[in-house]
């Protein structure tokens, strides 16, 4: 099952983009790094890399794998810019996922169903559900992915 977001407004846009920074600033503060900080930065430019799309979906994206590196995470927050003619492939979901999109439009393909979605939209996606997701036009498509270790 997959629960569809439009955001048509700025200040829920905010409050979603909010909650999700929040958490991640959490874990850095509950748990410390080796250093004894509190606090752990990643800078999307340091972590950049180029890959195929996930789940044998092919094609050119841009991979922001925040956090990564701190093994006790309890959640993966992740950036991904696919490009026209990439995919995420279609995949069984086996744990909650959220799709935040950032900036452009996209088929998702959800239990054989095809939705578009664009920036604003925020996706669930439940365990036990299959999605797909492809981008839409000439432009890249840009999203934020957040889900549990």
């Amino acid at each position: 099952m997959i629960i569809i977001m439009k955001i048509k407004f700025h200040f829920p846009t905010f409050l979603i983009t909010a909650s999700v920074f929040s958490l991640i600033f959490l874990v850095g503060f509950v748990y410390k790094q080796q250093d004894g900080l509190g606090y752990i930065i990643n800078h999307e430019k340091e972590i950049a890399h180029d890959e195929p799309g996930p789940h044998d979906g092919g094609g050119k994206t841009t991979a922001y794998p925040f956090f990564s590196k701190f093994k006790d995470a309890k959640m993966a927050f992740r950036k991904r810019v696919l490009q026209p003619g990439s995919t995420i492939g279609y995949h069984l979901q086996e744990q909650q996922e959220i799709y935040y999109i950032i900036n452009g439009k996209a088929e998702l393909t959800t239990n054989g169903k095809t939705i578009t979605v664009s920036t604003g939209d925020a996706i669930l996606t439940l365990p036990g559900n299959h999605h797909g997701l492809k981008p839409v036009g000439t432009e890249p498509l840009s999203m934020l992915i957040t889900y549990e270790n």
